[in-house]
């Protein structure tokens, strides 16, 4: 799938908003990416999900895990097209961890995928569970990488690459226009 289908994909649902959010890191941005959007739409999220498996099949992967929220309908539709388990980690306390009796055993392969990362914390955090684990990651899949090509150590496809603009809160020039912020994610910070 062409970098330019995922567009329009994301464009005919509304999904690539203007404006002024709070990134889950808790930078400013004046683009954000609702990927709930598209998820809820089966055809795209099954197309967009199809073509992440595609691009790791042939690799072994045994279970595929996102975070919690945006990662779990990926990695439900990537592991459904790779025939594997899909489980999801969870904050508890502010950490990353497996909870609802999900485990990992020493050596098995996992995917990570994740809808949209913009510095890939979250990402970073669900790959230390999994090596924490003992499990091996056998590399990152994303809808929309933002990160201007943030380094995750491991082999990582995105569907899209959209460099973000985003500020420190205390340079945010929306900010200093007085344009209000929003935060649309599902994690408040």
């Amino acid at each position: 799938m062409h970098e330019d289908n995922v567009r329009n994909i994301f464009e005919k649902t509304g999904a690539m908003l203007s404006g002024h959010f709070r990134l889950t890191s808790g930078r400013h941005s004046d683009r954000y990416f609702q990927c709930a959007l598209v998820l809820q739409h089966p055809e795209y999220c099954g197309r967009l999900c199809r073509e992440l498996a595609r691009r790791f099949s042939g690799e072994g992967v045994e279970t595929v895990i996102g975070p919690a929220m945006g990662g779990i309908l990926v990695a439900y539709e990537v592991a459904r097209e790779l025939g594997v388990r899909s489980i999801f980690t969870e904050r508890e306390n502010g950490v990353m961890t497996l909870r609802r009796g999900f485990s990992i055993r020493p050596g098995e392969k996992v995917l990570v995928v994740e809808d949209v990362i913009t510095t890939g914390g979250s990402v970073l955090e669900v790959i230390d569970v999994v090596r924490k684990a003992g499990g091996i990651v056998a590399g990152v899949g994303v809808l929309v990488n933002r990160s201007g090509g943030a380094d995750l150590g491991v082999r990582t496809e995105s569907l899209m690459n959209v460099p973000a603009v985003s500020y420190d809160p205390e340079q945010c020039p929306l900010c200093r226009e007085g344009v209000p912020v929003v935060k649309p994610g599902s994690r408040q910070v």
